[in-house]
Parts: structure tokens; sequence; C-alpha cells
């Protein structure tokens, strides 16, 4: 079992700016940092008062913090930590307005942190799920049974999202403009191995899984029948009571340009689950590189 860091240890490791920033260099530079003017790995000494580091032949600096979610912010590096040390021990996320109450910061800073924070959970890549993959799609938002159709246009339509679960893998959750065949045939391609076995429910858009060479079962759910043998949706279900008790219990509301990112977070947890969320959430700081210029915090 993975060892999860404990608030004793938190505050003990990462009790100043400089710590903090010290963290950030060495995930940056697990191998040391390379001078761009010496042209090698050298000993580069923390600046006073600045949060860069120097060389100790060339003088030349290095700044850790830039192309990451800190730049530009005037938001100290423990208050940046600590945020998400407490976004990452709870099962079900932390919101904004907590995040304004827990650090003391207004709620326009706690906003922008929490949005930059759950960039890091946003991962790219990993490959095709292979395997045994449930399938499931599920509706969030709205209001009664709107879905596609809306019979009073003064209720909002309820958003699409699609998921995808490995057994005893990853997940995939994506938030589609509908529940079309071709809408979910294509994350189907982009995210389903050719190889892999897929279970889905009795839903009529996965009847032609088989011509696109795929191997498909199904369970019907309209009937009672909810496992057949190992056929069964019951991961990816789970998946699906877990965002949405986070969702309506700590978000209350979800704005649909914004509900992928909700997605992302959920599905970071649950890939992540048998390890301590924070360690990953760290080492995520040097692989996504911010490129856009954004306000200071």
């Amino acid at each position: 079992m993975t060892h999860e860091i404990s608030l004793t240890e938190f505050l003990k490791e990462f009790s100043s700016d400089d710590k903090c920033l010290e963290e950030i260099k060495n995930l940056r530079f697990p191998d040391g940092i390379i001078c761009q003017a010496c042209k090698k790995v050298t000993k580069h000494y923390k600046l006073d008062n600045r949060k860069a580091y120097s060389c100790e032949f060339c003088r030349s600096q290095v700044h850790p913090l830039a192309q990451t979610i800190f730049e530009h912010s005037s938001t100290p590096l423990t208050l940046w930590f600590y945020a998400i040390f407490l976004m990452t021990k709870t099962r079900s996320g932390v919101s904004a307005r907590q995040l304004h109450r827990e650090l003391g910061v207004t709620y326009k800073t706690a906003w922008r942190m929490w949005k930059q924070i759950r960039m890091l959970m946003a991962e790219s890549g990993g490959g095709l799920l292979e395997g045994i993959v449930e399938v499931d799609e599920t509706f969030v938002g709205g209001k009664g049974k709107n879905r596609a159709y809306v019979a009073n246009f003064n209720l909002k339509p309820k958003e699409v999202l699609m998921g995808m679960v490995q057994r005893k893998g990853k997940v995939y959750m994506k938030h589609v403009p509908n529940t079309g065949k071709w809408a979910l045939l294509d994350q189907i391609k982009q995210h389903i191995g050719p190889k892999a076995r897929i279970y889905t429910d009795e839903y009529a858009s996965y009847t032609n899984l088989p011509k696109y060479g795929y191997m498909h079962d199904s369970v019907t759910h309209s009937a009672g029948q909810y496992v057949k043998g190992d056929i069964h949706t019951n991961n990816i279900e789970n998946v699906w009571s877990h965002l949405k008790r986070g969702i309506y219990g700590v978000y209350r509301v979800v704005s649909p340009k914004y509900l992928q990112s909700y997605a992302d977070e959920y599905s970071f947890r649950y890939n992540h689950r048998s390890e301590d969320i924070f360690r990953v959430l760290l080492r995520q700081i040097a692989e996504v590189k911010v490129l856009k210029v954004v306000q200071p915090a």
C-alpha cells in the first residue's frame, strides 16, 4: 500500500516558500540543471529574495517557475502547495469557495488557483484501453427527464459524458455533444484498442460495434439484467456514482464550459487511486507546460 503524506509530514516538508521552490526545481531538473552558457550540468545556488537559481560559474539564472501554473502568481508557494494538498486529500474534491476560506485569499485568487491546479489533472496520452472495457454514457445537469429533447424550453438540457473504463485499469471520461452513434463511436476509436472486448448496456448506438471490428457484449438493464457471467458495467457505473456525488455534493453547479475539467479531475483520481495523489500531482508540475500568459493571482 502506497504511503500517503500526512498533514504533519506536509507541514514539515513544505514549511517555507524556499522548500517549495526547491521541490519544484528538483521535479523539473531531476538530473541537475544544464547551464545554457556553460553547456553542462553545474551547481546552481538559490538567489536571496528571488525565485531563481544562479550558476556557480557564469552566474546565468534559471527560473523553475517558468511555464508552470505558478508563473506570474504573487501568491506564496506555501499556499499553492497547501491548496494542492487539500484537493488531493478528499475523495470528492474541494471547491474554490472552500479554498477561499481555507487559504485566506480572495475568491478570485482561489478560483484561479483551483482552475490552474485542475489543469494538472488533465492527463493526455496514456495509450489505448485494452482487455475488457466497459463503456457507458451519463447525463449531467439540467432538470427532470429533459435529455436530448427539451419539452419545456425554459429548462436547460442535460450535458452528456461518455465513460470508458478498463477493468483493473484506467478510465477516460469525455464530454460529448450527444449520444448519437457517431459521437460515441468516435470516442471508442480514439481510446479503445481494436482487440479489446467492449461491454455495454443495451443502448442502440453500441449495437453496430462488431461492424467496426470490436468484440461486443451487453446486458439489458431495462429487463432487470445487470450481470451476465462476467458481462456487466458495474465499474463504469461506480465511476458515475463518485462523479455525481462529488459534483452535486461539493460543486453544486457545473457549467458546460468546464464540465470536461470536472471529468478530468475525477478521471485523475480514479487512475491514481492506488498512489499518493499528492505526489503524483506534484510530478505533473514538471510535465504540464503552461504557455499562455495569465493574469497575476
